[in-house]
């Protein structure tokens, strides 16, 4: 039997988190009254904590930081590729000319 991974939008996670504090159950009882997994709760609760506003991003879409670091990433790739093109032409150059 295989098991899926279930996806929740970012809306229903901090209505959820709503529900926490203005139901009066805790955490445990409204896992199982909603179908969810043990613990799932406190680990929204704890990355709202974290990141406030930018928790939960949604698929495709990365904090702020994240994306940065991966612009900066790939930008590195291709100047390390432009790099390298540039060291091959100098060697072959200056091979002809001996």
């Amino acid at each position: 039997m295989v098991r899926t991974k279930k996806t929740y939008d970012r809306e229903y996670k901090l209505e959820v988190l709503e529900l926490v504090k203005s139901s009066g159950k805790n955490m445990q009882e409204l896992e199982r009254e909603l179908g969810l997994g043990s613990g799932v709760i406190s680990r929204w609760r704890k990355e709202v904590d974290q990141e406030g506003e930018q928790a939960f991003p949604g698929k495709g879409y990365q904090v702020v930081e994240d994306e940065r670091m991966r612009q900066l990433e790939r930008e590195n790739a291709v100047l390390r590729q432009e790099r390298d093109i540039l060291k091959k032409v100098v060697e072959i150059f200056s091979r002809d000319g001996k």
